[in-house]
């Protein structure tokens, strides 16, 4: 049976799901890293740039994880010791879905069971408004490619998003 396209778990409906010692089987999280580049010397950073969603949302893991990976892809052209990239959200709650029968004869097998709990299918992050996802700490001279690594990473976000210049505003042109 296929899943369910990600934007059917895009709204934030009813109570977070959190509790895994009651569920069996759930996924492990995609997100492989949570920091990326230079490690060692996050507050010497000048600049602080900060991806921030407009709505309330919920984040599949897999598109945090895709948000990541095309960041990284940029900002590792700059070089591994001129930035430092942080994911600032985890997702904790888990995604269910019924699956339902399809093809001949469903529709008497599918009728029943209408708000039935369902299986695991995947975690999410819940994502306040205004609330960051992704930072980028760089130096004066790497702003622009920086910003161009934070766009592409909101193109994987299912929600409208916005930089935000936390610190080094002096140094934005």
């Amino acid at each position: 049976m296929v899943r369910k396209p990600a934007s059917m778990y895009r709204r934030i409906t009813g109570m977070a799901y959190t509790r895994r010692e009651y569920m069996g089987g759930v996924p492990s999280v995609r997100i492989s890293q949570f920091d990326m580049g230079n490690l060692q010397k996050e507050d010497e950073f000048p600049v602080k740039l900060t991806l921030r969603v407009k709505a309330r949302v919920q984040i599949r893991h897999t598109a945090i994880e895709a948000g990541r990976i095309a960041a990284n892809r940029v900002l590792t052209k700059i070089g591994a010791t001129d930035y430092h990239f942080k994911v600032r959200v985890y997702p904790h709650v888990v995604l269910r879905e019924n699956k339902l029968a399809t093809g001949a004869g469903a529709d008497r097998v599918s009728s029943g069971m209408r708000r039935a709990f369902g299986k695991t299918v995947g975690t999410a992050a819940r994502v306040e408004g205004n609330q960051a996802v992704y930072t980028v700490y760089v130096n004066a001279d790497k702003v622009n490619q920086a910003k161009d690594a934070l766009w592409r990473a909101s193109m994987k976000i299912p929600s409208t998003c916005y930089i935000d210049v936390e610190k080094g505003q002096e140094f934005i042109r």
